[in-house]
């Protein structure tokens, strides 16, 4: 009677559950979907200097797949500041475009459309409100320059609604000021050291507004300081590799449905089962986490059977899932008890 009962709650969590926003490509693990000239690769739904406006797309590459160094799945983003001809270009990846209107990096920003080309938005949708973003990361300090031992690397995300920049303050008149757009952010800086291990860091979300968000802009670069190469800290060779960005919800429901409901995701007596309800050749992915963000596991399943995962070895409580497929995504929680 125990493990009907079990059964019947674990199907309510896996049919009705709180299916929270996650962030697109947040493992790193898909690369090369953003094709532009001299790109040699981006990840899907991320961007680099390389597919940036203005003198941006004509420096290094300076965002690469790692497959050696990563945190979990196969691969992770490494951004490294370069200096390329008479300057320092600052390691970056995006959701958004990297723009260069001229040489003066103080006149740098990234957005979320084109300055020229207004056709061209990156913009990736996030409809909630999360209470923390949380992610690994390693570091290793520039090597050469001014004062490298002041370099620390970044992440940024911002929630928002229509476009925005960053930084807000236009210098020059290099872009409009979009800071009303902004619904609420969360930034995370590194310490001034080398960190040559994995270690995770949470930092929360501070709001500014009660709306509820239509986007998310994550911004990541190996050198916090936009001047990197104006005189102060010049660093040259600063490397940050980020891995499974996962945004943290600490108000716990279980009324919003699933996104993909073709796809049943439930727990009995320990074993998570994936169900697919139209059966076809492919593989999705699945990644499952525990409340403190920590990647459990990530597997592929194949979509023409029911796919059965042992969590017999984790603590009793309540998890995090998501699953990714070609044009869907799911996600919710589940409890092991």
């Amino acid at each position: 009677m125990r493990k009907i009962s079990t059964l019947i709650l674990s199907l309510g969590f896996g049919l009705s559950v709180n299916a929270q926003t996650l962030i697109n490509n947040a493992g790193f693990e898909t690369w090369g979907g953003n094709p532009a000239p001299g790109v040699n690769t981006e990840p899907n739904g991320w961007y680099s200097n390389k597919s940036g406006s203005g003198l941006a797309s004509s420096g290094p590459q300076t965002c690469f797949q790692d497959l050696t160094i990563k945190h979990a799945g196969t691969s992770s983003a490494r951004v490294v500041t370069t200096y390329y001809i008479i300057a320092v270009v600052n390691g970056n990846v995006t959701t958004g475009i990297v723009n260069a209107p001229n040489s003066n990096k103080a006149e740098g920003y990234l957005s979320t459309i084109h300055p020229t080309t207004t056709s061209d938005k990156r913009r990736m949708p996030f409809t909630a409100r999360p209470d923390s973003l949380t992610g690994w990361y390693q570091y290793t300090q520039a090597t050469s320059g001014t004062n490298p031992t002041q370099e620390q690397g970044k992440v940024r995300a911002i929630l928002h609604k229509g476009n925005y920049y960053d930084p807000e303050t236009p210098v020059a008149g290099n872009h409009p000021d979009s800071s009303m757009n902004k619904i609420g952010d969360a930034l995370f800086l590194t310490a001034m050291a080398n960190n040559t291990v994995w270690k995770r860091f949470s930092v929360p979300f501070t709001y500014t507004s009660a709306a509820i968000p239509s986007y998310i802009m994550i911004n990541v670069t190996a050198s916090a300081n936009q001047l990197t190469a104006a005189p102060g800290i010049t660093g040259n060779g600063s490397k940050l590799w980020l891995d499974d960005l996962l945004p943290i919800y600490n108000s716990v429901g279980v009324k919003e449905a699933s996104t993909a409901s073709s796809v049943k995701a439930f727990c009995y007596d320990k074993i998570f089962y994936v169900d697919f309800i139209a059966r076809t050749n492919a593989q999705s992915t699945l990644s499952i986490y525990d409340l403190t963000g920590k990647l459990v596991t990530e597997q592929k399943v194949d979509n023409d059977k029911l796919n059965s995962i042992d969590m017999s070895a984790q603590q009793n409580g309540m998890y995090l899932y998501t699953i990714l497929g070609a044009g869907y995504k799911k996600s919710g929680k589940f409890i092991i008890e």
